[in-house]
């Protein structure tokens, strides 16, 4: 009983070490919806939390301290018409990657999607299988093929970061659920071209393409030769990141308008303002006038760093 005993401590512990590959935290925010009781939003919080930081996303093995930090928020808007269990809405996403010798995380995702349709049962566990993204039913089916593209995306993206185009066995998961995604008389949206140029269809087929492929090199470069060489070669390292600018500008003039440009900058911006005010006054200008064309929101930050 005693050696019976210590394997199961043991299992416990080697369970515990090689943990999921998400630290996800939830919110959904319900002002929006009247006449529901408040433990259905709930129930759907701690559902959404269960799927993302339960499952096995990988056949890699991850420590807890390598968990990938991720945030999502989904602001319920109205309810579907004809049905008090379904549910529209956007829903925002955020994820980072640590950086070498330092306390700083570099934001790699901050997107916000605006097609979000569903239908939540409470007291039903989330499900989603790889090879039946649509399940049974389109619109139950639609919330946890969500969550998996998000997941599988984070994933791809902080793989690619530690090494040269890693992610993308994540990257072709998550087509796969857009080329396999829950349809349901022109009410699901976001997963195909014709439904806008700024949804998961682009955002996975421009990741993939081989006319991105420049996007991905800096994508590596920026995180595992830039900012985890920050700290001991600051000088070489913006550098480096401010080759890579040029690299995308140039991208961004053979891709007008790229959704994979936008999402750059959505996540990145602060951390390129941050860079470029601790560049030698003289090195400024021509970084900061690739900026301001390739980031234009933010163009009057960067001019103020001049």
């Amino acid at each position: 009983m005693r050696k019976l005993f210590s394997a199961v401590v043991l299992c416990a512990v080697i369970s515990i070490a090689h943990a999921q590959e998400l630290n996800c935290r939830v919110k959904v925010l319900h002002e929006h919806i009247t006449g529901l009781d408040k433990e259905v939003f709930t129930g759907m919080e701690r559902a959404i939390n269960d799927f993302m930081n339960s499952r096995k996303w990988t056949n890699d093995q991850f420590n807890t301290n390598e968990k990938i930090d991720c945030n999502i928020m989904i602001n319920l808007t109205g309810r579907l018409s004809g049905s008090d269990d379904a549910f529209e809405g956007t829903m925002n996403i955020q994820a980072s990657r640590p950086v070498f010798n330092t306390n700083y995380a570099s934001p790699t995702v901050n997107f916000v999607d605006r097609d979000v349709k569903f239908k939540y049962s409470q007291f039903t566990p989330l499900t989603f299988d790889d090879n039946r993204v649509a399940g049974s039913d389109a619109l139950t089916a639609n919330l946890p093929a969500i969550l998996a593209y998000y997941a599988y995306t984070i994933i791809g993206l902080d793989y690619d970061s530690f090494s040269p185009n890693g992610g993308t066995d994540y990257f072709k998961k998550a087509q796969n659920i857009v080329n396999n995604a829950p349809e349901y008389n022109k009410v699901i949206y976001g997963w195909k071209a014709v439904d806008g140029n700024k949804n998961r269809y682009w955002l996975t087929d421009q990741m993939l393409s081989p006319r991105f492929a420049t996007y991905r090199t800096f994508w590596y470069t920026l995180h595992r030769e830039a900012l985890d060489n920050m700290y001991n070669k600051p000088a070489e390292s913006r550098k480096q990141v401010f080759d890579g600018v040029s690299k995308l500008l140039q991208l961004s003039k053979e891709n007008p308008n790229s959704l994979l440009i936008q999402f750059f900058f959505n996540a990145k911006s602060d951390e390129m303002l941050g860079m470029v005010a601790q560049a030698p006054k003289q090195e400024r200008p021509i970084v900061i006038n690739m900026l301001q064309q390739l980031d234009v929101p933010n163009a009057q930050k960067y001019a103020a760093l001049k």
